[in-house]
């Protein structure tokens, strides 16, 4: 008799017996396919149906969506461990293989379910389980709640990284915090955006797996202390004042058709003494869990307003925590096969995502030095060798600086450290630059005035052995402007790594009807290598072709239309212009650009009621930050225009104004594919290279913009710097007319000819603001523009409060930061071209097409492999998996005798 208890030995440990079903014939033994992993339908159905009254607890009787929802999120969950423990333990850690690690304040990833269905070519065998069972699959993935563990690009931008590098099959571990609350849910209100908690977690989260058997301690406050060890050497103990728990919880990342999930590894604050009994017993029940609440506030929410002290020293709070705990567990990782760090760089490269993790360089020299005794010059040399760092702002004022009151208190060892770090750096800036002292205050790690501060991107600058800028345009300003001081002493450090987008995301699964469309043309190359678009050029003339892309268009514009009249009430044309500008609120991205040609336009239907005006449908969405005040006020603009425009009779549907509450991820994926015009208006040489600009012309959006960012390269592969005249994006003029279709022979980018281009250069704009910027000049020289403004001031679009908007007017008359004025007309103009090329559907058709079909260099896979090759130095590790289920095998039959057992 069998005495294991369901047991079997592997390795010397008990694992459980996989459960498979056998059916025996009399001439072969028919195998059907593990209920944890197989990949049939009838699998499928027996594994959903045991998760709902196994793990929910439910029967079909009492089962909510929601219950059916987590079923088959626990079902997909299951076929993705198998793969899971393969890449991470029995491959990665097996072979020692060198591991990206990805150090990110933010991941924006999205809803899991749909993306990991179609990740691992389930999705079909999924929808008929659920329609099956009386359900729709897209009314269950509604009842995912998404994670808002991000605020915008920087955060999907990590999404997408993760994303390729394990389709990439590249060993990688992202690592951030796991944020309770994330990115508020933004409720408007009276016009205004309102705060409402993002209770993401409030059902749990199938996706996950705690590991609190890898909980790490973190240290804050105190004070140091100086000592000597018995081997004679000079050592520095720190003494915190607390400690705070951090556990970690994995979410498996999967890769498009390849058996490689990497984790992203997010931590979550505990106290380390969560409750005092004796203080409890006291009467004193506040206190008794004031480790608790102190604890578990450094990971409740996403970005803590740091308007105000206690809001920045969270914020520092949680940078430190999440990268102390990454570093940890780094080295608990590496000192499982090595006992000395001779070999740490070439075993781990890590990536710090903007200054949020810089913090890094510090903690990892002190645990070098501190914990493992390491000699501080060949800790620094690992130091180096080991971080990359990614620039993701060219704003001053975004790039991180902590004042020394605050960082001394906070991180009393660092600080020191930092100290340190700083005196050798400028001994050497010194030994090249004698008596230059301005160039040693600008190198400086720190910042000096009334109040000294540690800037963060000059220690990620000095502490990295390699510094990447985001798109052509911007590598160039950092190093020429931003960072020329570190260019002229390190440029070997720098590189362009321009961003990219994940195909599988933003086409596959947010544009499933193009993505078929596609694939029956082209086949399926090209969700894992995006070029293959470019094979799309061969069918513009292919009526059916274009019949099917323009269907497709249309029917994703309806959707869209639909879900606008549901959320808003605003009943919008599905056959006008669909003009969307969708990414976080902020001034240097001129949303209130948009807005001024939204008043221009509206008030030229009133003075000429009878024009024959394109129709348009002008769409809003994203967050302002709780306390950026200016940015909240353009979306009360925003909403306070659209109440006008909207209910005035004399406009009717020829113009209309919407804006789209809590823009996400989940939202992000219906506008895309409706989009007829993509806004990339950013003042040349602010935006470090946007990545909407690449998803709405994936999903064949045309752009208009100006040459800023990845704008540039999206247009066209000319220079970043090369001045170039306004009047490209002329919109085929000669094709209008009946002459050669524009978008033909120009490179392997969307062309000059498929881009509505605007606006000054980055060059122009330095030289204005230099000349001195007046924009009153602009204001009196320009009717049009005087009229827009003065109806914002007057309270025209606010019901006659003439003090509403009064800080954005003023704001603009006065200063104008971002040169709205100045590049008024030509936005004006430029939108005029806009609509004449609208007016051609089949040219604006084909302009569709090109863009899709060109924008092949801007997947997210390209800017892995630069990084991989350039930067981190690691190479692809393909995972095999043993048994059947690789093939997805529905059943095996083994052509043997049956057997008796």
């Amino acid at each position: 008799m069998n005495n294991d208890n369901g047991l079997k030995k592997h390795n010397g440990k008990h694992i459980p017996h996989r459960k498979k079903h056998i059916c025996r014939t009399e001439h072969a033994v028919v195998q059907v396919q593990d209920d944890r992993t197989g990949m049939d339908i009838e699998t499928l159905k027996r594994a959903f149906f045991d998760n709902l009254y196994y793990i929910q607890a439910k029967d079909r009787g009492w089962a909510t969506a929601h219950d059916y929802y987590m079923a088959l999120a626990y079902t997909v969950r299951d076929r993705l461990l198998h793969r899971w423990l393969k890449t991470v333990e029995q491959t990665h850690f097996q072979k020692d293989v060198k591991v990206v690690c990805y150090l990110s304040a933010e991941y924006l990833i999205g809803r899991q379910l749909g993306k990991n269905l179609t990740n691992v070519g389930l999705h079909e065998q999924a929808r008929q389980v659920v329609q099956e069972s009386g359900f729709d699959l897209y009314d269950l993935m509604e009842q995912e709640d998404e994670p808002g563990l991000g605020n915008g690009g920087l955060g999907r931008l990590a999404a997408c990284f993760l994303d390729s590098l394990s389709t990439l099959d590249i060993p990688a571990i992202g690592y951030g915090i796991r944020y309770e609350y994330g990115i508020f849910q933004q409720v408007i209100r009276d016009g205004a955006q309102v705060e409402v908690p993002d209770r993401w977690l409030r059902f749990g989260n199938p996706w996950e797996i705690p590991r609190p058997d890898y909980t790490m301690e973190v240290k804050f406050g105190g004070h140091t202390e100086a000592f000597t060890d018995e081997h004679g050497r000079y050592q520095v103990r720190w003494i915190p004042e607390r400690t705070v728990l951090g556990t970690p919880y994995d979410i498996p990342m999967v890769g498009y058709n390849t058996n490689t999930v990497n984790t992203l590894r997010l931590w979550s604050a505990k106290a380390s003494d969560e409750f005092n009994l004796q203080i409890f017993n006291s009467g004193d029940f506040i206190n008794a869990v004031a480790d608790k609440v102190f604890s578990e506030n450094i990971t409740k929410v996403l970005y803590p307003n740091d308007n105000n002290y206690q809001g920045r020293e969270l914020r520092l709070q949680q940078q430190y925590f999440f990268v102390s705990c990454s570093l940890q567990d780094i080295i608990r990782n590496y000192l499982q096969h090595n006992d000395n760090f001779d070999y740490f760089s070439n075993k781990f490269a890590l990536q710090i995502n903007d200054t949020h993790p810089a913090i890094g360089i510090a903690e990892l020299m002190r645990l070098l030095v501190d914990e493992h005794q390491l000699a501080w010059d060949k800790a620094w040399d690992i130091t180096q060798k080991t971080f990359g760092f990614t620039n993701h702002t060219l704003l001053s004022e975004a790039l991180e600086r902590w004042s020394l009151s605050l960082f001394g208190r906070l991180l009393p060892r660092h600080l020191e450290m930092i100290f340190e770090i700083n005196q050798r750096f400028l001994d050497q800036v010194l030994t090249k630059y004698p008596g230059d002292n301005e160039k040693v205050a600008r190198l400086s790690l720190i910042e000096e005035g009334a109040e000294k501060r540690v800037r963060m991107a000059h220690l990620a600058c000095v502490g990295s052995h390699a510094i990447n800028g985001v798109a052509e345009l911007h590598t160039e300003l950092l190093k020429n402007e931003l960072f020329r001081d570190f260019y002229e002493l390190f440029p070997e450090k720098f590189s362009n790594k321009t961003n990219g987008v994940t195909p599988r995301r933003w086409i596959l699964v947010a544009n499933p009807k193009l993505a078929l469309l596609i694939t029956n043309k082209i086949g399926k190359g090209w969700i894992k290598n995006l070029e293959e678009l470019k094979q799309l050029e061969a069918f513009v003339d292919d009526q059916e072709f274009r019949t099917n892309w323009r269907q497709i268009k249309q029917e994703n514009k309806q959707d869209l239309a639909e879900y606008i009249l549901q959320t808003t009430g605003i009943h919008v044309d599905a056959n006008s212009l669909f003009d969307i500008q969708v990414k976080r609120l902020h001034e240097y991205k001129r949303q209130h650009l948009n807005l001024l040609h939204v008043i221009t336009l509206y008030n030229y239907i009133k003075q000429n009621p009878h024009a024959d005006v394109v129709p348009r449908t002008v769409i809003f969405a994203g967050k302002a930050a709780p306390g950026y005040v200016m940015a909240k006020l353009i979306i009360r603009l925003i909403n306070s225009v659209a109440d006008v425009v909207n209910n005035d009779p004399d406009i009717g549907d020829r113009l209309k104004v919407v804006f789209l509450a809590n823009y996400n991820v989940a939202l992000a994926q219906r506008i895309y594919p409706a989009a007829d015009l993509s806004e990339q208006i950013s003042t040349a040489g602010k935006e470090a290279s946007g990545t909407s600009n690449m998803k709405f012309a994936m999903n064949g959006a045309l752009t208009i913009g100006t040459l800023d960012g990845a704008n540039v390269e999206i247009r066209d592969r000319v220079a970043a710097l090369v001045p170039q005249s306004s009047e490209g994006g002329l919109p085929c003029a000669e094709s209008t007319g009946g002459g050669q279709p524009c978008g033909r022979d120009t490179g392997d980018r969307v062309g000059h000819e498929n881009f509505f281009l605007f606006g000054l250069t980055a060059e122009q704009v330095s030289q204005i603001k230099t000349q001195g910027y007046r924009p009153w000049n602009y204001i009196n020289s320009n009717l049009q523009l005087k009229q827009a403004v003065d109806q914002i001031a007057s309270g025209y679009f606010s019901k006659g409060d003439s003090n509403l908007f009064k800080p954005l007017v003023e704001s603009l008359k006065n200063r104008d930061d971002y040169l709205l004025f100045a590049d008024y007309q030509s936005y004006i103009e430029c939108q005029q071209r806009v609509s004449e090329a609208y007016r051609n559907q089949e040219n604006w058709l084909l302009m569709s097409i090109f863009n899709a079909a060109r924008t092949g260099y801007f997947s997210s896979d390209r800017t892995i492999r630069e990084y991989a090759q350039d930067i981190w130095h690691v190479k692809s590790v393909p995972i095999t998996l043993e048994d059947a289920q690789q093939e997805n095998a529905a059943i095996n039959i083994e052509a043997q005798p049956a057997q008796s057992y």
